[in-house]
């Protein structure tokens, strides 16, 4: 028989351990069948020596005492038989329904086991238990400690850092570039963006990049006059000449440049309101033109294909995954600063507000119930699984190490109240016998 020493006791066949708890209590027992077997032995004595005394004539004493150590040792004989009986065969001998322990390990495991599922995992039970226990009040006062959500707020982070830290990037990045391409594909993005311009342009948001645009191409203008009017002479017909060119490129560059001083200096010129009328327009395009709708979406599509849009998708995850890790390990940042402070205002409503209290305790309740109602079968395999596992053997020590102590106490009582009985039956007999 395998028996591995091990730190924390005795394993046997199955995983079955015998801690050190477990040995104590079994030489507890078997002080106790010491103690047992010593009283049985004595009544024994008592036995033959009052049986010795009755048959000299010691005296009608004799009597008595014999009648109740006989009976004592019937009574201690009949409950060693019971309490062996449960555990192992009585002296070897193979005799029925004994060994119950062992030979009916694998039927009592399953009786435990729903015996639990019909008495503890049943949903009004688990219902009850857990409304009785008052958990929402109880969360929100724990809750609203600084310390204790301090500690959750630590504990949040570690796990948010051990899951980014598990998945593989380049997993994520591909789920995240596909669900960003394929949603992007099937969603239409032009009437959005001319909801989106026709408020810009009714609000008047675009007069500043407007603004920008005038005052960027002016001053690009002037510092680069020489090339704009080189461009103009050099667009000219071959066979003007040359100070023509000139004089008309001088030209060309004067009203340019005049043009866009004042629609930069003028905000009613009409360029700007031409400006207007164009984007007012090709927002109402935007929404209800068919060509212009297809338009853009050919395009985004052709966008969407390019391939340093693509690793742009993807690589984002990277950027947003360094940003999260290093949020959860500064303790002084936006994000554990901001969740502290909703965890401690969730603990206080939590704490007072008793509808919020129903409504996190009904959240609870129904999800245990379903868990119980959904996994019963599962959890309480987990007992009967757990008991077949375990050696017969082993498991006859492990339950007589924890109840063999107090069985041994029927022994001892089998043995007075036997002996008392038959005190009690010898006297009646002795006296309705005269």
């Amino acid at each position: 028989m395998d028996n591995r020493i091990t730190g924390a006791g005795r394993a046997g066949p199955g995983g079955f351990v015998l801690s050190e708890a477990d040995e104590e209590r079994r030489r507890g027992v078997r002080r106790m069948k010491t103690t047992a077997t010593g009283l049985l032995v004595l009544v024994a004595l008592v036995y033959v020596l009052a049986t010795w005394a009755e048959h000299t004539g010691a005296g009608a004493w004799a009597g008595y005492v014999r009648a109740a150590a006989e009976a004592g040792m019937v009574g201690a004989l009949a409950d060693w038989f019971a309490v062996t009986a449960l555990f192992r065969h009585p002296l070897g001998l193979p005799i029925p329904h004994t060994a119950i322990i062992p030979t009916k390990k694998d039927q009592l495991g399953v009786s435990l086991g729903e015996f639990v599922g019909e008495n503890f995992l049943s949903p009004d039970v688990v219902r009850t238990r857990l409304h009785a226990l008052g958990i929402g009040a109880r969360l929100g006062a724990w809750l609203a400690e600084p310390a204790h959500a301090d500690r959750v707020t630590a504990e949040l982070a570690t796990a948010l850092r051990g899951a980014l830290t598990v998945l593989r990037d380049s997993d994520v990045q591909a789920v995240v570039g596909e669900a960003i391409t394929r949603r992007a594909e099937t969603a239409e993005i032009a009437p959005g963006i001319g909801k989106t311009l026709e408020r810009v342009v009714a609000d008047g948001g675009h007069r500043r990049v407007v603004d920008l645009v005038c005052l960027k191409a002016h001053d690009w203008l002037v510092l680069h006059a020489d090339s704009v009017m080189g461009a103009v002479q050099g667009g000219a017909p071959g066979w003007t000449p040359r100070f023509v060119d000139r004089k008309v490129g001088e030209r060309v560059y004067k009203e340019l440049l005049r043009f866009l001083t004042e629609m930069r200096d003028m905000p009613e010129h009409p360029a700007r309101g031409a400006v207007d009328r164009f984007l007012t327009d090709f927002a109402a395009d935007l929404q209800s033109d068919t060509d212009t709708r297809a338009r853009v979406e050919r395009l985004k599509s052709e966008i969407l294909q390019r391939g340093e849009v693509q690793e742009a998708i993807t690589s984002a995850w990277t950027a947003i995954r360094s940003m999260i890790i290093s949020a959860a390990e500064d303790e002084q940042s936006e994000l554990r600063l901001r969740v502290r402070s909703s965890l401690l205002s969730l603990g206080a409503r939590l704490a007072t507000d008793g509808r919020l209290q129903d409504k996190v305790e009904g959240w609870i309740e129904g999800a245990v119930v379903y868990v119980v109602t959904t996994y019963r079968a599962e959890i309480t395999s987990l007992i009967t699984d757990t008991v077949a596992g375990w050696d017969a053997e082993h498991t006859s020590r492990k339950v007589e190490a924890h109840i063999g102590r107090d069985l041994q106490f029927i022994r001892i009582n089998g043995t007075v109240v036997g002996a008392l009985a038959g005190l009690l039956i010898y006297t009646l007999s002795q006296a309705f016998g005269a």
